[in-house]
């Protein structure tokens, strides 16, 4: 182990190798539920010192766990044992001019996505991922999770806004697909394969990513339903008058909006009313010629008429606008701020969303009495962020965290869903994987791992298929 440090330290000098007694900031995961002491942390500062690192780590058998921002909550990017290295890109992020003709651009994958965002202004064009930790959250890990966020129905996963990669697979090897095509049909879709991968097939250093005409006119508004059966239809009304200019269907709950406001001083609520489910409706074009306030105060509208409705305001201005979107984006700072929490992150069709939060709710209260349940998430999509914190009084879950936890997989599951919708397994999941997965679905999940990394040595902890699963 001291060998390959001192080997670590020499390919990568002083500014890209931390020895283990500095490390602690690259160690525990964002939850700071996971994570083990690293032999040290490795900063690569090109994709040549990235091969490098994982060609000496490969040869001496030693675990090599990638880490972009660190903001996943699954424990996918930090260690499960103690004497692996952490593999970090931050220094890595370099990005190319974007291309309008071909709407795309070429990044490095330690770069921050907002200042992907930032480096675009002007430009024309956007990156159409948006999520809460994209101030943190590099490009390289959210392709490695294939990241979802708030604009995922109408753009797509991360999976989706990939044209090309560059990835370094265990052994050291580099594979150059960085092909600025979407149309690329000469063989297996590899830049799908790694995308969601969690580092465990290889280790992505460059991407070249898809690009769309920035807006021209956007319109926001914020409102207030009775319960999220009203949420579901109104949201099919509106998907359906809006179509492809809707990008941003969010909703959340009650006791979502009362934690916020509660513990967030910054924030401010602007209606009058209050409700039991709350919609963040965003539509927005690159064309002046479609009135899209005109869209949004005609659906609203026939929302009120309807019964579905029971408030609501569109923005006047950018300053408002921003407000609306932090009510939603600070729904899990006010749940922590609250104390212990449960964080599940599913998906059910769209259309069941309203049936599995009914049915979730009586199977929590079932199992804890008093339980409070704060669902929020991506109506448009399905995927729910269906979070709870203990009973009034109570520190915690009364040892029932891993009882509920199975619970609602396997509701969403049943339903034709997913347990892990957006923030991947991690060492956190894979257990429900093995519980709620096909043995033939982790069977090939296992082959495609042994294929490409046949020593175990990229990230053994995440995803974790069981031997016989």
């Amino acid at each position: 182990m001291t060998e390959l440090a001192e080997r670590l330290s020499d390919i990568l000098g002083p500014k890209g190798w931390i020895p283990a007694a500095d490390a602690r900031p690259w160690t525990r995961d964002w939850l700071d539920r996971y994570g083990a002491p690293p032999l040290g942390v490795a900063r690569p500062a090109a994709t040549a010192e990235v091969s490098a690192v994982l060609a000496a780590a490969h040869a001496a058998g030693v675990p090599v766990v990638p880490q972009g921002g660190n903001t996943g909550l699954c424990g996918g990017a930090v260690l499960g044992a103690p004497g692996g290295v952490i593999l970090s890109l931050a220094r890595m992020a370099a990005r190319g001019e974007p291309d309008a003709a071909s709407g795309s651009i070429e990044v490095e994958a330690g770069l921050v996505l907002q200042a992907l965002h930032e480096a675009l202004d002007g430009s024309g064009l956007m990156f159409p991922m948006h999520l809460g930790a994209e101030g943190s959250a590099q490009i390289g890990g959210l392709i490695g999770t294939n990241a979802g966020g708030s604009h995922a129905f109408r753009f797509g996963m991360m999976q989706d806004l990939v044209l090309g990669l560059e990835v370094v697979l265990a052994d050291g090897t580099v594979w150059n697909g960085l092909r600025a095509v979407q149309k690329d049909n000469a063989g297996y879709q590899l830049r799908r394969l790694f995308c969601g991968s969690e580092g465990t097939l290889g280790v992505v250093t460059r991407a070249v990513l898809k690009l769309h005409p920035a807006p021209r006119q956007r319109a926001t508004a914020l409102l207030v339903l009775p319960d999220a059966a009203a949420t579901v239809a109104f949201g099919t009304r509106l998907r359906a008058e809006a179509g492809d200019v809707l990008t941003g269907l969010e909703f959340f709950s009650e006791i979502g909006l009362e934690l916020a406001l509660r513990h967030i001083p910054a924030l401010s609520y602007p209606l009058g009313t209050r409700g039991g489910c709350y919609l963040l409706v965003e539509v927005a074009s690159a064309s002046d010629c479609m009135p899209l306030e005109d869209i949004l105060s005609a659906t609203l509208e026939w929302g009120m008429g309807e019964g579905l409705v029971l408030d609501g305001t569109i923005a006047a201005s950018q300053a408002q606008r921003a407000a609306f979107w932090r009510l939603r984006e600070e729904q899990p700072e006010g749940q922590r701020l609250e104390g212990a929490q449960l964080k599940h992150d599913v998906a059910v069709p769209p259309g069941r969303i309203a049936e599995f939060l009914r049915a979730a709710g009586a199977l929590c209260e079932r199992l804890l009495p008093g339980v409070r349940v704060n669902p929020f998430g991506h109506l448009a999509d399905g995927n729910v962020h269906y979070n709870l914190s203990p009973p009034e009084g109570a520190a915690d879950f009364d040892g029932r965290a891993g009882e509920i936890g199975l619970a609602v997989a396997r509701l969403a599951t049943g339903m034709g869903g997913s347990f892990a919708a957006e923030h991947g397994l991690g060492q956190a999941k894979a257990g429900l994987a093995d519980t709620l997965r096909s043995p033939e679905e982790r069977r090939l999940m296992r082959a495609l791992r042994r294929a490409l990394d046949p020593g175990e040595t990229l990230n053994p902890w995440a995803l974790a298929p069981a031997d016989g699963g």
